[in-house]
């Protein structure tokens, strides 16, 4: 940390590219290293799309919550249990409402997102099904799903994962965190998921009464049956066998990692670390590929005959040959948190090793690569387009491993980070406000009375998608919607107003990622007003800033957080050096608690 009278020393040097000490920085408490930004700037077209963008979520959410949620905040449907059109439903519909406000989103995204939330507690712990056991009671207990799959789960506590980067201080949100966190982890004695000598969640029906570890009805799974629709419940004939561990049950560790970042608690990290490792280990095994089911003797397959690529939601199951398959989706979650927390990157290569085989056995029609989506005693079939795309994006992030670029040079953004789709951002922003404008053109349309639908009708008219914005201004890849942390480069915060995202008028693109840093545009659309922003290196401060430099000049930074004061009317495209994974990752707001410093662990590993 550089003291105030060294940086203004340093700082009067960037006065000729725009940059000036003027402010008197002794009398700054938080000793963050600052500089000014007073080079005049044309706001880009695309600094006025993305504040255009931002600003239209505010009617967009409004009018979502007009059409389908209750003054209680219940979603107006019909409740219903299961993986048709279940609970988790309800909460999907905000799957990205709280990152988008951490991002610089307008306060009625957060609003809302809190009246839903609130309100999907009670609606679904007083919604009970006598004849379906973990519904009998309640479909919530305990403010958390009885017991059902992290497909589910997952999409169900996206939201609520995201919540924690808006409102950290949050002490309901902390109590639930951390409870949430208990029924995993060993902590709560009525819900033993986990099972710490073969390091396994015990069922892929798990929850806040514990694993369900008799036969799963089609009812267990499809809910009540619908007349005229035996599909809902005959999709799942074949689905009885729950028992063991599946991949999916991976998503749970976001739980975990987020109440280490809230209480600094080592037992969460431990038992993040343990399980993650114990799926590591296994997939490294196993040649490369994901197993489907783990006995709850701890071996593969073993309540599959086993069958590595056996299990309910395993590689094999749907009997459609190009069906569902959910196999990675818990291992992206959890090996990206287990990285977060150990700066080990043994926990990528799993990932890779399956995006490896299942490469190895493409095909290729009509110059189109097809992948493998299914596993059988014969072996891969279920051929499809190639839909790893985020998988591919994350591995190559994490790592900034050259050889894992060439699967990707030609994604969009990808191609526009190394250099070669320049019109990318601006086709993008107006894509997204398309997006949003349709969406709420089929609300207003919509008649479908409450009767008619079921959680997930919303779905399709909700306006809300992070994944541009995380993209664009935080330098990260989209987290999708099933329960996943934030991984990028770069966040902000207004302590003006003391809240996260983007100031008001502050436009942000990362411009180019490399293994040692990025390129950023910051840009105050305010012609009258200056604007004052911290940017913080990592979502959760686990990268440090090294130094900056603009115009040629550069100044020493070595703190996860540096500030940036905006002139009126003013920009600059700056370079700014990064130590990956250098801090251990917090939640924090960096005026609301003192931020730690980096464990003797970081430090070594940064070295």
């Amino acid at each position: 940390m550089k003291s105030a009278a060294t940086f203004s020393i340093l700082a009067a040097v960037l006065t000729s590219v725009g940059c000036s000490a003027d402010h008197d920085l002794a009398a700054e408490p938080t000793g963050i290293v600052q500089i000014e930004i007073s080079t005049p700037m044309k706001p880009p077209d695309w600094a006025v799309e993305q504040r255009k963008l931002l600003s239209m979520y505010d009617a967009a959410a409004r009018l979502f919550d007009e059409k389908y949620v209750t003054a209680e905040g219940y979603l107006d449907v019909v409740e219903a249990w299961g993986g048709n059109d279940g609970p988790d439903d309800a909460m999907e519909n905000f799957a990205h409402w709280p990152l988008v406000y951490a991002l610089g989103g307008p306060d009625s995204l957060l609003e809302l997102y809190e009246k839903a939330w609130e309100g999907h507690i009670v609606q679904f712990t007083n919604a009970r099904i006598p004849s379906i056991e973990m519904a009998r009671d309640g479909m919530f207990y305990r403010e958390f799903i009885t017991a059902f799959d992290w497909e589910h789960t997952g999409e169900g506590i996206a939201a609520f994962n995201f919540y924690g980067l808006a409102r950290p201080d949050d002490p309901k949100y902390i109590e639930r965190t951390v409870r949430f966190a208990g029924f995993y982890n060993g902590d709560d004695p009525e819900a033993r998921n986990y099972d710490p000598e073969h390091r396994i969640i015990k069922s892929l029906h798990n929850g806040s009464r514990g694993p369900k570890l008799t036969h799963a009805t089609e009812e267990d799974w499809g809910g009540l049956p619908e007349e005229g629709r035996p599909e809902r419940l005959s999709r799942y004939s074949t689905a009885g066998n729950i028992t063991g561990d599946h991949p999916l049950n991976l998503a749970s560790t976001t739980l975990g990692l987020n109440a280490y970042m809230l209480t600094g608690e080592h037992k969460y990290r431990d038992w993040l670390i343990e399980y993650a490792s114990a799926w590591r280990d296994r997939v490294i095994e196993n040649g490369g590929n994901i197993p489907t089911n783990i006995g709850l003797d701890g071996t593969i397959g073993g309540e599959w005959d086993g069958k590595w690529y056996g299990g309910t939601f395993g590689w094999n199951f749907w009997p459609q040959s190009s069906g569902r398959n959910y196999v990675m989706r818990g291992p992206r979650i959890a090996f990206g948190n287990a990285l977060l927390l150990t700066r080990d990157a043994s926990f990528v290569t799993p990932l890779r090793m399956q995006l490896q085989n299942l490469y190895a056995n493409k095909r290729t029609e009509g110059g189109e690569v097809l992948l493998p989506n299914k596993y059988g005693d014969d072996g891969w079939y279920g051929y499809r387009a190639n839909g790893r795309t985020n998988y591919l994006r994350d591995i190559y992030l994490w790592t900034m491993d050259p050889a894992d670029l060439e699967l990707i040079r030609d994604d969009p953004w990808i191609s526009y980070l190394l250099g070669d789709n320049p019109g990318y951002p601006l086709e993008a922003l107006r894509k997204e406000q398309a997006f949003i404008s349709e969406r709420m053109q089929k609300m207003r349309e919509d008649d479908r009375t409450r009767e008619m639908r079921r959680t997930d009708t919303p779905q399709s008219v909700n306006p809300v998608n992070a994944g541009t914005l995380v993209n664009l201004i935080a330098g990260g890849n989209n987290p999708d919607n099933a329960g996943n942390s934030l991984h990028c480069r770069v966040r902000y915060f207004d302590p003006t107003k003391e809240r996260a995202g983007l100031p008001d008028d502050v436009a942000a693109l990362v411009e180019r990622i490399t293994r040692d840093g990025i390129e950023l545009t910051l840009v105050n659309t305010n012609p009258s007003e200056s604007r004052s922003v911290v940017l913080q290196a990592g979502a959760y401060g686990e990268h440090r800033f090294a130094e900056a430099a603009m115009g040629g000049q550069k100044i020493s930074v070595e703190d996860r957080l540096l500030q940036i004061e905006i002139a009126p009317g003013s920009g600059s495209r700056m370079t700014i050096e990064m130590d990956l994974y250098a801090n251990d990752p917090g939640l924090a707001f960096p005026w609301r608690a003192e931020r730690p410093d980096e464990t003797d662990k970081a430090r070594e590993m940064a070295e």
